[in-house]
């Protein structure tokens, strides 16, 4: 039996080739892979958060070690679907309309994928109607919206407003963010949540399936 604690080790020091190998070799010898996610990855990737709200880490140590998590996952995840395990929530994540950055929103998308969501990354220039399908035929039950321009914003309102008129706002909590978004702006178009960093948008889509 490998030392699980070595797993956790693993991911908070972004060593992906260690946390694969330590994961297969757990798995081989019968650990349950909802063990290693929850009582070790989940727990390495929030002591990931703890240090990045401390300064102790850095974009740089949160996107390795979200690869190293991504590494184990990757073996975790067909199990877990094969044995029928629901995740913590479906999440569509997406830039909007109009706006081709990405790297925030990956980030953003790694994390929660570490905390134990399902993540359906829709890409850059996400319009509305996309993210309505995705409601629609993957059930998804978080939209996360990211902008960086303040010319996109605007698309964040346009896509609350698509879902009213879908039918569907009531079956998903939007959260929003992005170098120009506010708790400010938020509250005015009508979104569930806000945060200005990847880890607080980890905890705040807990929160969201938590209501």
């Amino acid at each position: 039996m490998p030392d699980l604690k070595l797993l956790y080790e693993a991911v908070v020091n972004g060593d992906a080739k260690a946390s694969l190998a330590i994961t297969q070799q757990a798995l081989a010898e019968g650990v349950d892979p909802l063990i290693l996610v929850n009582e070790h990855m989940v727990p390495a990737m929030d002591e990931v958060g703890r240090r990045f709200e401390a300064n102790e880490f850095f974009v740089p140590e949160l996107l390795i070690a979200a690869r190293a998590m991504k590494a184990s996952l990757e073996v975790i995840r067909p199990l877990l679907i094969a044995r029928g395990d629901k995740p913590a929530g479906r999440v569509a994540i997406g830039t909007v309309k109009g706006d081709l950055h990405d790297i925030g929103k990956n980030l953003v998308a790694s994390l929660l994928e570490g905390g134990g969501f399902e993540v359906i990354d829709l890409g850059v220039n996400v319009t509305p109607e996309k993210f309505i399908e995705t409601v629609n035929l993957k059930q998804a039950n978080i939209i996360a919206m990211s902008a960086l321009l303040t010319t996109t914003m605007p698309a964040m309102k346009s896509t609350i407003e698509a879902l009213k008129s879908a039918g569907v706002r009531d079956r998903v909590k939007v959260l929003i963010g992005g170098a120009p978004i506010t708790q400010k702006y938020a509250d005015e178009i009508g979104a569930d949540g806000y945060s200005e960093n990847a880890v607080g948008a980890v905890a705040l889509a807990k929160k969201a399936v938590a209501t």
